[in-house]
């Protein structure tokens, strides 16, 4: 983005799970007229409240929310839907005059919207079922084996587990006959916003003090009702497959509830995994262009990023 460019503000609030950005977005519309759009791929679901640490009613109903719990958690939604959902919502916000504040740890998200994305087909429900089909009959591992011969650098990118990314990258070599390593060497569609970037990140402080907030807050995920959460899930009809049920936190309390692990195994493992995921994320993050980073634990952190965004938005 072009330093002179004279767009209406966008500001991106970027940090690993756990690292306080939610609270410091609402304290944030105290000195600013903004609205809040969630990028965060477990938020968007219905149902999945407590274990994606989602806003409380109480303040959505006074800070202004958008793409948080609009889906059905049965459904899939993809990078490139965000997208499209997102500038629309960006463009409706500001048709109000008012400044969208997009805040979440959903990296993928964040590139699509602000680096574009490959012109790839939309998915076809008939061919996705064709699909499940041969994968319950041959396994998923053969269906990546498959992906593999007509793919090889996608597949090397892609789990053999990971049905979702293998039912998809064939998908696209059916549709297109092209390979999605074909597609993404495309040419992408950038948008000409004016994003203000802000990343919360260890840098002062130790990355230890990330894990403890990770385990508190899975603690108290835990006793505010996860379990119950979860288990009012399955009874819905879903399964582990589904994009939203690989949620970290939600699949291991999946895991327990059908007795594959133990209540302890259980703490321990959606732990790591949040670890893992927060360690993804500051990877993203230290690779972000135009960046400005803030010590997640600084005490002066909100009167730091004000300071800093009263000198960007003018």
């Amino acid at each position: 983005m072009d330093p002179t460019c004279q767009s209406p503000p966008i500001v991106c609030l970027m940090g690993p799970t756990a690292c306080g950005k939610t609270d410091l977005a609402i304290a944030l519309t105290q000195y600013f007229p903004f609205e809040i759009i969630s990028v965060d791929s477990a938020q968007i679901y219905q149902g999945m409240d407590i274990g994606s640490a989602k806003p409380s009613l109480a303040i959505r109903s006074k800070v202004p929310h958008h793409l948080m719990d609009f889906l059905d958690p049965a459904m899939a939604y993809s990078a490139a839907q965000f997208r499209q959902d997102a500038i629309h919502t960006i463009k409706s916000i500001q048709s109000r005059n008012r400044i969208p504040l997009l805040v979440g740890g959903t990296m993928l998200y964040f590139k699509v919207l602000q680096q574009g994305i490959s012109n790839l087909p939309q998915g076809n429900p008939n061919f996705r079922a064709l699909l499940e089909e041969k994968a319950k009959l041959h396994g998923w591992e053969a269906l990546h084996e498959e992906l593999a011969r007509l793919d090889k650098d996608r597949a090397l990118k892609i789990k053999p587990t990971d049905s979702q990314r293998i039912q998809r990258a064939l998908e696209v070599i059916a549709l297109t006959g092209q390979s999605m390593s074909h597609w993404y060497s495309k040419p992408k569609d950038p948008i000409d916003f004016n994003f203000i970037n802000i990343g919360l990140l260890p840098i002062q402080t130790a990355r230890m003090a990330l894990h403890e907030r990770i385990q508190k807050r899975f603690t108290l995920m835990l006793q505010q009702g996860l379990v119950t959460e979860v288990k009012t899930l399955m009874l819905q009809g879903l399964n582990l497959a589904l994009p939203s049920m690989r949620a970290v936190g939600y699949r291991q309390v999946w895991q327990f509830l059908s007795k594959e692990i133990t209540y302890i195994q259980m703490q321990e493992k959606a732990v790591a995994a949040t670890r893992q995921l927060a360690k993804r994320q500051l990877t993203w993050l230290r690779h972000w262009p135009q960046l400005t980073s803030f010590d997640f634990c600084e005490t002066a952190l909100l009167t730091q990023i004000i300071q800093h965004l009263h000198n960007k938005i003018k």
